[in-house]
């Protein structure tokens, strides 16, 4: 028993405790959403999303344990694994209810799984492991770098852009912006992009986007037109679902237009709305704290982490946050188009949140390992300064 409460000590010790409060915080929060909703529908969006709360917490704690380092070095597995999940979509992926991409494949016993969620995770550690390899080998600021890690991106893009998922295909993109960037990747390499990027928007606009996809980008604009009877009517019933909780809400389980279900995918994408009718201004207010210190707490554990390799592992799973964040509250108040982004933590789905409480353990892992560190010789787990100034006699 002593054994027991001396290792849970040390675990709590060594780990990053207000990470782990708010990780659990959202959690709860997103059960108490997604129940209230629940009335709205016969489907149970409770049991799934349960389930993926207990596995990922589980995962989060093992990954906690071990050290990222050794983790990281499966990175040429992982990108085979990878692909491997991405093209077997191809031969047996499916739609699912919702949403108009081929990008789930169904599980035994009827469990639906998207592996672009679990890529994204993947992607976290074999790109922080591909920068590390350049940084070592002083080649992040050449072009024959810079190109490997375009490719290193492009890959997936382009195998999941041909499944339909083009949100999570903006995820990915900008992941590897922000790691790129913070990384130290030059800015030259980056202005190139943007001019790239500003001459192919026509050919883009053109030849590459559907009517459908068009017609997402105009709805934002057509605020009194037709777009709101068509595919601006979801953005259009979830400012109006937002904006009728006013300061707090009309209360968890009193929301009429929750009830009713008026706002497509109120249980997904904008689960947003389920907190501004109900729990209001505060309540929404109170969902993006939380989020904002998760972001704060990653990015604080991305500075005091004891290598390139650690801080790079925390930045993809802040890029990997925040962006969502970010595109998913645009979608609900009208800000960008709607593009098939969850917000972490609270939408529902089994796939998103187990791949960000894997994120949130890699972090975690990275926090637990900050004074250890790796030599030929073995682990040594002293002071990563002490062990700095050693070397040096």
């Amino acid at each position: 028993m002593q054994k027991v409460i001396k290792r849970l000590t040390k675990f709590f010790t060594k780990s990053d405790v207000i990470l782990w409060l708010l990780s659990i915080a959202a959690g709860v929060y997103s059960l108490t959403l997604i129940n209230s909703m629940q009335r709205a529908s016969d489907y149970s969006y409770m049991t799934p999303q349960i389930l993926a709360l207990s596995v990922g917490y589980i995962a989060a704690i093992i990954l906690t344990v071990i050290d990222y380092e050794r983790i990281a070095r499966l990175w040429i597995p992982l990108i085979i694994l990878s692909l491997l999940m991405l093209a077997v979509v191809f031969v047996i992926g499916r739609n699912v209810s919702g949403t108009d991409d081929t990008a789930w494949i169904t599980l035994p016993g009827g469990i639906s799984f998207q592996p672009s969620e679990l890529v994204k995770i993947f992607f976290i550690i074999t790109f922080s492991k591909h920068m590390q390899l350049l940084r070592d080998n002083d080649m992040l600021h050449s072009l024959a770098g810079v190109l490997s890690l375009l490719i290193h991106m492009g890959i997936p893009v382009v195998m999941i852009h041909m499944q339909g998922d083009d949100g999570t295909m903006l995820v990915f993109i900008f992941m590897f912006l922000i790691m790129a960037f913070i990384g130290g990747v030059q800015l030259r390499y980056f202005l190139i992009m943007l001019l790239l990027l500003a001459a192919g928007i026509p050919i883009l606009w053109n030849y590459f986007l559907n009517e459908e996809h068009k017609s997402r980008f105009t709805a934002i604009f057509d605020i009194d037109g037709n777009a709101m009877k068509t595919y601006g009517w979801q953005q259009y019933q979830g400012k109006v679902s937002v904006a009728s909780g006013g300061l707090s809400g009309t209360g968890l389980g009193n929301g009429a237009r929750v009830a009713s279900g008026i706002v497509p995918e109120q249980e997904n994408d904008f689960i947003f709305t389920v907190a501004g009718e109900e729990l209001g201004f505060i309540g929404c207010l109170l969902l993006l704290f939380i989020l904002l210190l998760i972001c704060i707490k990653v990015m604080m554990d991305a500075m005091n982490a004891r290598d390139y390799l650690g801080r790079m592992l925390c930045i993809g799973v802040f890029a990997m946050l925040s962006v969502q964040t970010i595109i998913n509250i645009g979608m609900v108040l009208g800000l960008l188009p709607v593009i098939g982004i969850t917000l972490p933590f609270f939408s529902s789905g089994g796939s998103s949140l187990l791949s960000i409480l894997i994120g949130i353990g890699l972090v975690q892992s990275v926090h637990y390992h900050k004074d250890t560190v790796e030599s030929p010789q073995g682990r040594l787990k002293n002071n990563r300064y002490k062990y700095m100034n050693s070397v040096q006699y």
